[in-house]
């Protein structure tokens, strides 16, 4: 895991993308300020951007950093949270602005999962997480299910992890809006 979190910081310092283990499922990613390289990701996908992607943290105590006016039924959801959850937040900011949702929200989860933990704590940004898959195809549950056409189209695969057969599913989806309104979008 040492070498593979050495050689990701690589890749994702000069703009480039990865292929990792996530708490849910295998994503791509970048550096999710870089305007550059979240591009390169929706070509890799063949994904419009107007769709949004969304992205990972290790620690809630960033999150005022990227959202702008964070609600307070926020913290209680993350604190609280026992499976992984994304919440969408409204006033996004510090981001890649073809990151953000055409009414200016991004989706945030926290993840407890060991590499991207420490892979976070060590590139201390945000990590853009979409899942390994064409836009439109089946996400893979399994590294052997990710086609050959996203692994040889991001620029490091992580080997940590790739034999691993755990059950996993996509997180929950949560939206905020102001005035702690709150919307279910995925359980």
């Amino acid at each position: 895991m040492v070498d593979d979190i050495k050689n990701a910081l690589e890749v994702l310092k000069k703009g480039g993308i990865i292929l990792y283990p996530t708490d849910t499922i295998w994503g791509i990613g970048c550096d999710a300020t870089n305007i550059d390289a979240v591009g390169r990701i929706y070509k890799i996908k063949q994904r419009v951007d107007s769709k949004s992607m969304l992205v990972l943290m290790e620690n809630p105590a960033l999150l005022d950093r990227y959202v702008e006016d964070v609600p307070e039924v926020a913290w209680d959801l993350v604190e609280i949270s026992i499976t992984p959850l994304t919440v969408i937040y409204p006033g996004a900011r510090n981001l890649a602005q073809n990151l953000i949702a055409s009414d200016g929200s991004i989706g945030i989860r926290f993840t407890k999962e060991e590499f991207t933990t420490k892979l976070l704590q060590r590139f201390r940004r945000p990590l853009v997480s979409t899942s390994a898959n064409i836009s439109g195809q089946k996400p893979p549950a399994y590294f052997d299910q990710i086609s050959t056409e996203i692994k040889e189209t991001v620029d490091y695969v992580v080997s940590y992890r790739q034999g691993d057969h755990t059950p996993a599913s996509p997180s929950s989806i949560i939206k905020l809006e102001a005035g702690g309104k709150i919307e279910i979008i995925r359980k």
